[in-house]
């Protein structure tokens, strides 16, 4: 009998089929952009357990192809807006990350459980 994909394989899987390039740790940074948009480099940094300037460069790596400092693969997932601040560069989703995000969420919400639990009674 064939098992289903584990959801969080097919999720990675879909992930890397965007650019055979990218690492987990691109995937954490689009992840916590995901649940974090509109979130800075240190904050990004903080919350993901990275380096700044490794958060920065995974950010531009996840961004669009022209923005400035783009960095390989440049996928068009994320994008920064300059801060109120004049200093801190905020991030965002594109639409293509949006995409992304609703993909990866449709093959995590589909996955079957591991593990059927069952009621069990208990005698009084």
């Amino acid at each position: 009998m064939a098992r289903r994909r584990n959801s969080l394989l097919q999720a990675l899987e879909t992930f890397r089929a965007m650019d055979p390039g990218l690492v987990i740790t691109d995937l954490v940074v689009f992840l916590y952009v995901c649940e974090n948009e509109g979130l800075n480099v240190k904050e990004l940094a903080q919350v993901s357990r990275l380096t700044e300037a490794t958060a920065s460069r995974r950010a531009r790596a996840l961004g669009e192809p022209d923005a400035p400092g783009a960095m390989a693969p440049s996928i068009g997932l994320v994008e920064a807006f300059q801060g109120d601040d004049g200093r801190a560069r905020l991030i965002f989703l594109t639409e293509k990350g949006r995409q992304v995000r609703d993909q990866l969420q449709s093959v995590i919400g589909a996955a079957d459980p591991i593990v059927t639990r069952t009621r069990t009674s208990q005698a009084a």
